[in-house]
């Protein structure tokens, strides 16, 4: 049995940048011990791990393609040794699936190979990840998916990636019910138009003019709006919030 009153470990995926990088950083800024997963730039992921160690929190940096998921045993592994060895610990207490990609093709463009990518990034690999992790997991934890606003709103050329996050907002609520014996909670966060590489809000400036006029707080958002958001959750005071779907867009679309 893992001890009460125990420091809480959070693993997030795609942790290196962004969003998955700001919630990182303010999970440890709240006490919260992290896992962080990297895929293609491992200086990117123990560069975060450092900045948190030399704050005084404690992080470990992982690599992790979630697109693979014959890996996902041997990572398991890592995680379950890397529990033991560096917090005397079985099991971690919340999950963060963020890592994904984005999608820049309209619908007559998307070849089988892009479509295929998208999926087992965004949807596949979340579902068998969690899956495969979920025995790690603290009775009465939390998993929170990184969903998106596309999944309400549709615009030319993210067709699949949208729809994915649609679908990904209803395996939270199945994930909420199967779970909900082990009083695991399970909800998404959906970010609107966030000024990062990935959201698309590195664009010129009537672009970026254009996706700050889609809210009504009239701005881009920041990784931190939603990075400081999905920390504040990992707690207690989240208690009876479960199989929800959040949006943090600054009143998008209203």
């Amino acid at each position: 049995m893992d001890p009460k009153n125990k420091t809480k470990i959070v693993l997030i995926t795609g942790g290196s940048r962004g969003i998955g990088k700001s919630i990182a950083i303010s999970a440890a800024k709240r006490g919260i011990d992290v896992i962080l997963t990297y895929n293609s730039n491992p200086e990117q992921g123990r560069a975060v791990a450092n900045e948190i160690n030399d704050n005084g929190g404690k992080a470990v940096a992982l690599h992790l393609d979630t697109s693979r998921t014959d890996t996902f045993d041997g990572f398991a592994d890592q995680v379950s040794h890397l529990l033991k060895s560096e917090w005397s610990r079985n099991h971690f207490d919340y999950l963060v699936n963020n890592a994904g990609i984005a999608q820049r093709s309209l619908i007559k463009d998307t070849t089988e190979e892009i479509f295929d990518k998208i999926v087992n990034v965004n949807f596949k690999g979340v579902f068998f990840l969690t899956q495969k992790l979920s025995s790690l997991i603290t009775d009465g934890g939390q998993i929170i998916n990184i969903s998106s606003a596309l999944a309400r709103f549709a615009f030319p050329g993210v067709a699949v990636y949208g729809a994915l996050k649609s679908a990904l907002e209803g395996l939270t609520r199945y994930f909420a019910k199967e779970y909900a014996e082990r009083k695991i909670r399970v909800n998404s966060v959906a970010p609107g138009t966030i000024d990062t590489d990935f959201g698309g809000g590195k664009g010129d400036e009537s672009h970026r003019k254009q996706l700050a006029s889609m809210n009504a707080l009239g701005r881009l958002g920041q990784a931190d709006d939603v990075g400081d958001f999905v920390a504040s959750m990992l707690s207690d005071d989240s208690r009876f919030v479960n199989a929800q779907r959040i949006e943090v867009g600054g009143g998008i679309m209203i």
